[in-house]
């Protein structure tokens, strides 16, 4: 075991080793460390820790010091010639007509040397643009050609997922990624969906391809011979991910029918024929875990609604909110004619209640009200028939007889006298 640093340089995303030499740094520290190219500046990724003999690139280099202002200083002056540099190397590609088109520029910290990448499709002969460069900037020039993918890396920018490309933000390197990775995740071929910015294959592809390699090995392929709870039939398409199969059985072809990896008993694997082949007994069904049925039993039954007369212990929630029914002894205001506000017709869509015989039995949900005493019928007042002397009656009687008579609308009219008569009353003779 032996103590180092991890520092990432400026633009990268990959981690290198440095000897502290007795130093104790931080996280997010800036340090000068020592390189093949000279002395740089580096922010430190990870404090003193220890590491295994064998992850180390042998000899290690050691930290100079930690960075002071005048070093930081130092590095935006770094900043602001990279940018001139950038400027002057364009105009200097367009004057000698080179087919190449410059990425990025990069300077070192002691000034020394200018690093200048550029992208092409083929050899670039740029010799005599590098003495032009030289002239300029009095100091060693080199120029680098990559290739897309460190292009895409350079700048950055955003992936059609939505997040920054993973080359300029934790990917140390790139990896190998190939068609048959599209074709084994049953991704579109198309190259439109399946390439980054860069115009290669997505490096995401790789993420999940040990994933489906496994899934593969345990699925049968497209085409092949299975036994079913339902009978024999060929397998038309495979879900790698949920691990179910869609199958064409032999006594119903269509509709296709789906089922678990572990419900189907695989007789031939792949395209070929039948001859030959014993067909076991039917496997049992796969059942899905009951968890959605526990959840159901668990959870608390639903209140029905508080119209409804269901139980007694309802009654009093009703009797405050004024629902229907409720008993709170006000009835429903009518309007002329038998109309209830629904704009319904008495009568019309509206089912009557029909009187029941009470018996001994109660109805359960809602309380009988108490009985009221009942008051003696009085009389039925005798109207007086054509023929008879009405003067016979007290003149008290009769008022009174008159007066208790109800009123209808448009049967009674008022006669000369101002009283209430039914036309004309019979002369007495």
């Amino acid at each position: 075991m032996i103590e180092v640093i991890s520092v990432r340089f400026r633009g990268g995303c990959k981690n290198y080793y440095f000897n502290p030499n007795g130093n104790q740094v931080k996280m997010g520290d800036q340090v000068i460390v020592e390189t093949a190219q000279g002395p740089e500046f580096a922010t430190c990724t990870e404090g003193n820790h220890e590491v295994e003999d064998s992850a180390i690139v042998k000899p290690l280099s050691p930290m100079l010091r930690m960075a002071t202002d005048s070093d930081r200083r130092t590095v935006e002056q770094n900043k602001k010639r990279e940018s001139e540099a950038f400027d002057i190397c364009e105009k200097k590609i367009a004057a000698h007509g080179l087919e190449m088109k410059l990425v990025n520029v990069s300077a070192s910290f002691d000034g020394n040397k200018i690093v200048f990448y550029f992208t092409a499709d083929g050899r670039v002969d740029f010799r005599e643009l590098v003495r032009d460069l030289a002239g300029v900037f009095r100091a060693r020039i080199e120029l680098r050609q990559i290739g897309v993918r460190d292009e895409a890396k350079m700048i950055g920018g955003l992936g059609i997922c939505g997040r920054p490309f993973c080359c300029s933000q934790f990917l140390d390197g790139f990896l190998p990624v190939s068609i048959k990775m599209a074709k084994t995740q049953n991704l579109s071929l198309n190259p439109t969906k399946i390439s980054g910015t860069c115009g290669r294959l997505m490096c995401c592809l790789k993420y999940e391809q040990n994933v489906y390699e496994d899934a593969a090995k345990r699925m049968p392929k497209a085409e092949s011979f299975v036994q079913t709870p339902d009978g024999p039939g060929n397998v038309k398409s495979v879900d790698l991910l949920r691990e179910t199969v869609k199958v064409s059985l032999d006594s119903a072809p269509e509709p296709l029918k789906c089922y678990h990896n572990c419900e189907v008993c695989v007789l031939r694997n792949g395209k070929g024929s039948r001859e030959g082949i014993a067909i076991p007994e039917r496997p049992a069904r796969y059942v899905e875990p009951k968890e959605a049925e526990e959840f159901r039993e668990e959870a608390p039954a639903l209140m029905p609604p508080f119209y409804m007369d269901t139980q007694l212990e309802e009654a009093p929630m009703r009797e405050k909110i004024g629902a229907p029914g409720s008993g709170d002894g006000k009835p429903r205001r009518r309007h002329r004619g038998g109309r209830r506000r629904g704009g319904a017709k008495s009568g019309e869509g509206v089912e009557q209640p029909k009187a029941e015989a009470r018996g001994p039995e109660k109805k359960e949900g809602r309380p009988r009200p108490p009985k009221q005493e009942s008051r003696p019928a009085q009389p039925k007042p005798t109207e007086a028939r054509p023929g008879e002397n009405r003067a016979a009656a007290p003149d008290g009687e009769g008022e009174a007889k008159r007066r208790r008579r109800p009123h209808h609308r448009g049967g009674h009219r008022r006669n000369k006298n101002g009283g209430e008569g039914g036309g004309s009353a019979p002369k007495s003779e």
